[in-house]
């Protein structure tokens, strides 16, 4: 039967035209079918020229990880994104006002003011795609309230609003968001863990194991402004030095640093911080002859030394097991930054060593490219730390729909 297969066709009692027509059906099938593996691009996600002539300013080797999908995710969230800030509270205690816009915890208040001057704050809650609780637990903290009374106010501030406002109700809090850079800011919140729960927690301290839900929460970065000195880059051939850290020992990657490295005649590692009795500003002034600067978690896993690494143009290493990288889901940091386990430490030195020349100059050109997405203005201009994180907020609201 088998060595008839091929002469059945002919004695088929099928119309050859019925033959044709489903063979056209197939192809037809077929096409379509390869077709829908293309993406679709719909009207909404046309970039702007501007989005367009700022990200076609950059390599091949994009330090996104698609620059047309962040380019046109950008230029949407600036045409329709919106956010309702909740007017309650008392604006000279610790509601709708930063504490300073200075210092290592300046990120918090620097959003606090810009959300305020920024075209995406809406005063119809109707419009709004999420909505901000506009508590400061830094402002809190600088007027020496304890820990336990951040937990009463937080608790008493977030329960009035769920009373007076239906909002929270339609989502459990989904489309709600706090920020916070400080983490007696995140323990000012531990009465509510419906809210820990459930709402987009914008933090300083964005550590897998301190109860960070990396596709819900962001990672704010921690900016130490104003800058003591100029942005560095394009000055590779200044950079003479290996590597370099120097702090306080406030955790067990930092002290294992400072024991294994701190002799080393390539590596720049001090236990302590470089006193200013030495000469003014040395530690910053330190970036500027890095090749690599090591960035370790000290008491919480963020520090100021990755931006501070960005801005002085000293390509970030980081020391870390547990850290979702502030912007992380628009920019691929393996372009501008080596990425370590805490166990590579024994090795760090080798580790550096094995990066060439040429891989260090690619490294150092994208760090010059993140640079504007690193920093904080008052108002907000295109592409700061700002619009970045607004940027992951509207990536977020996309997941929420109900």
């Amino acid at each position: 039967m088998a060595g008839r297969l091929p002469g059945a066709a002919a004695s088929s009692p099928l119309p050859r035209a019925l033959l044709l027509l489903a063979a056209l059906a197939l192809f037809t099938i077929s096409f379509l079918s390869l077709r829908s593996l293309r993406p679709a691009v719909g009207p909404s996600l046309t970039a702007t020229d501007e989005s367009r002539r700022v990200l076609q300013l950059q390599p091949s080797s994009s330090v996104y990880h698609s620059p047309e999908a962040f380019a046109a995710g950008y230029a949407e969230m600036e045409r329709s994104f919106k956010v309702y800030i909740y007017p309650d509270g008392d604006s000279k205690t610790f509601y709708q006002t930063p504490r300073k816009l200075t210092g290592k915890y300046a990120s918090e208040g620097y959003f606090f003011q810009n959300i305020r001057e920024s075209r995406f704050r809406t005063d119809d809650p109707e419009k709004a795609h999420l909505f901000f609780v506009p508590i400061s637990p830094h402002k809190m903290r600088g007027k020496g309230t304890s820990y336990e009374n951040m937990t009463v106010i937080a608790k008493d501030y977030v329960e009035g609003l769920i009373t007076k406002y239906p909002y929270w109700n339609r989502t459990l809090g989904a489309d709600h968001f706090f920020v916070t850079c400080h983490d007696v800011g995140v323990r000012a919140f531990e009465g509510l863990p419906f809210m820990v729960k459930n709402s987009i927690r914008v933090v300083c301290s964005p550590s897998y194991n301190a109860d960070f839900i990396p596709h819900k929460d962001i990672a704010l970065p921690q900016v130490l402004q104003p800058f003591a000195l100029p942005q560095g880059g394009n000055d590779v051939e200044n950079r003479t030095t290996l590597g370099f850290w120097a702090g306080h020992r406030n955790s067990k990657i930092r002290v294992i640093l400072a024991r294994i490295w701190e002799n080393d005649t390539e590596l720049a590692i001090s236990n302590n911080r470089i006193s200013r009795a030495i000469g003014e500003l040395v530690y910053q002034k330190q970036f500027y002859r890095t090749k690599f600067c090591i960035c370790p978690g000290g008491s919480q896993v963020n520090s100021a030394r990755i931006s501070d690494s960005i801005h002085y143009g000293c390509v970030p290493v980081i020391l870390s097991d547990y850290y979702d990288l502030p912007f992380n889901d628009a920019l691929d940091w393996r372009k501008f930054a080596v990425i370590l386990r805490e166990r590579d430490v024994y090795q760090l030195k080798s580790i550096l060593k094995s990066i060439s020349q040429e891989e260090f100059v690619s490294l150092h050109k994208s760090l010059v490219q993140v640079q504007k997405h690193f920093v904080w203005h008052s108002p907000p201009v295109p592409y700061d730390a700002f619009h970045m994180v607004m940027y992951e907020l509207w990536l977020r609201h996309n997941v929420i729909k109900y």
